[in-house]
């Protein structure tokens, strides 16, 4: 009985090497079988060994889990709708901020801010030409030249924050870029607007006087897109750190391209002044809206104000 057990091992185990190793070839043509004094070869199958699986292999078969190249149709489900999500959150995070943002001058708080803006508009149009015809002739392609570089400065370290944030997980810097980049975004959707209404003629335009109306793009003088733009970046920067050489900084770096711009006549005074006033507004507003109070010390989230 005991060289039955044994003849049987080896003729399996001798099939299964054979199927192995060329599955084509007949059984007539395997080698004869040893002899029964023979050593019995060590076959995997005497040897198998479970620890060797990855943890929960097992379990995952038994309770009927498809296998691997099958879980990409299931995964995808998930992600897809996580991803619409994120772009469905996003946009009714944007139409929120374009609401509160054009509701906010009409708010009884804000009128301390909104009547020195209204006053200051009103004093620079009715002085823009002379104001204009008094600035020093010169250099424009310098001013326009230390305006982009200014600008672009600015918006190149903010974009460093923000990977800077991401990479390490740095939460304040993360905040920092999320909020910088929704307040581009803000200041965007209110600017295109203003632009395509007003119409205004720059310096040098049409008959000299700065004519409304006259336009129907977006690339025109009232607002001071780079003023409205570099202020609003310098406001969230300023308010997310409270140290005083980054606030000096940012808000040198908004004031050149202000200036700048202004000087280099690409702008009215009043569209500067405009643009500065905004700018400052949009990014106070939605940082205020948006920040982490355990990440900066000026974090309030009250929206009733904007300055």
């Amino acid at each position: 009985m005991d060289f039955y057990k044994i003849s049987t091992w080896i003729l399996g185990g001798a099939l299964l090497s054979g199927s192995a190793f060329c599955q084509e070839e007949s059984f007539a043509a395997l080698p004869s079988l040893p002899e029964p004094q023979a050593a019995v070869p060590t076959f995997t199958a005497l040897n198998f060994d479970v620890s060797a699986f990855p943890a929960g292999t097992f379990q995952q078969d038994a309770s009927g889990s498809p296998a691997v190249g099958q879980h990409s149709g299931i995964a995808a489900a998930p992600a897809d709708s996580e991803h619409h999500g994120l772009i469905m959150r996003s946009i009714k995070r944007g139409l929120e901020d374009q609401k509160g943002l054009y509701e906010a001058p009409f708010k009884p708080s804000n009128f301390k801010w909104d009547l020195p803006v209204l006053a200051g508009t009103a004093l620079f149009l009715i002085e823009d030409r002379h104001i204009e015809n008094n600035l020093p002739g010169g250099h424009y392609q310098l001013y326009q030249d230390t305006s982009n570089i200014a600008i672009g400065g600015l918006s190149a370290t903010l974009a460093g924050v923000w990977l800077y944030g991401i990479k390490t997980e740095h939460h304040h810097a993360r905040e920092t870029g999320f909020l910088e980049l929704e307040t581009l975004a803000d200041t965007f959707l209110i600017y295109t607007p203003m632009q395509f209404i007003a119409g205004r003629q720059r310096p040098g335009e049409g008959n000299g006087h700065g004519d409304f109306f006259k336009h129907r793009a977006i690339n025109t003088s009232f607002p001071g897109g780079h003023a409205m733009f570099s202020w609003a970046m310098a406001t969230v920067v300023a308010h997310e750190y409270s140290q005083k050489w980054v606030q000096v900084l940012s808000y040198t770096a908004a004031f050149a391209v202000t200036a700048s711009r202004f000087l280099a006549r690409d702008h009215w005074a009043s569209d500067m002044w405009v643009g500065t006033a905004l700018g400052i507004g949009i990014g106070t507003w939605v940082y205020h809206a948006h920040c982490d109070p355990s990440l900066s010390e000026s974090c309030e989230h009250d929206t009733h104000f904007i300055f």
